[in-house]
């Protein structure tokens, strides 16, 4: 009943306005879906989240590579920005999470979005978590490079390198390089990660994020848990 109440509360005080009613997008069902998840089984407060596009959707396999961290995904495919900022009371808000990992702006770049837009989406989100869940440290996960999305990377790297200036300035945050050890030595995406689509990552892809992520989180979790 109390994070019923905040979670109102939320929609009430600190979203605008035109974002009061209730999402209508085709992610309804998705979102929906997780509700109905967590009414079966509720998580437990205080885990790691994994929030974002298909590169967190798809990530079959990431209870198995955060073993030892308890971790909770909510990805949802496609997605921008804006509509994670839609479903925070729903899908970032009623799990207090002590540390969250965002992937976003791929989609948003790809939909003709600039890097400005992104960043400035990413600054809505961070005041948005810290308004209502003050003790969670919020992660960002680079922008990755791809094969099919190659003419769009120089936006894309430069939303990175501003939400990149941006994290190093907040202790709150922290930036999640997934993008460099994804680049060969001429500054292309290596093939080798990708699956057929040229969008989406293989075993090889999620190898290298697991590198990346898990270190800093694990940090974090670990900090953020003791008493």
């Amino acid at each position: 009943m109390k994070t019923t109440l905040r979670v109102f509360a939320f929609i009430l005080i600190v979203l605008p306005a035109t974002a009061i009613a209730e999402p209508a997008s085709r992610w309804e069902a998705a979102i929906a879906k997780f509700e109905s998840r967590d009414v079966r089984v509720p998580p437990a407060p205080g885990q790691i989240l994994f929030v974002g596009s298909s590169s967190v959707r798809f990530w079959l396999t990431l209870e198995h590579d955060m073993t030892g961290l308890p971790v909770l995904n909510r990805g949802f495919g496609g997605s921008q920005f804006s509509d994670l900022i839609d479903f925070i009371p729903r899908i970032v808000l009623p799990y207090r999470p002590s540390v969250i990992a965002v992937y976003e702006g791929d989609n948003d770049i790809a939909a003709g979005k600039t890097s400005d837009r992104v960043v400035a989406d990413f600054n809505s989100f961070v005041a948005l978590v810290k308004a209502n869940l003050p003790d969670t440290r919020v992660c960002f996960i680079s922008i990755k490079p791809s094969l099919l999305r190659a003419a769009m990377w120089p936006e894309m790297s430069l939303a990175n390198t501003q939400i990149a200036a941006i994290v190093a300035n907040d202790p709150v945050l922290c930036y999640l390089d997934v993008a460099s050890p994804m680049l060969d030595e001429s500054g292309n995406a290596k093939p080798e990660l990708f699956v057929e689509d040229g969008l989406h990552m293989n075993a090889d892809g999620y190898r290298i994020w697991t590198e990346v992520v898990r270190a800093q989180v694990e940090a974090l979790y670990r900090e953020r848990s003791i008493p």
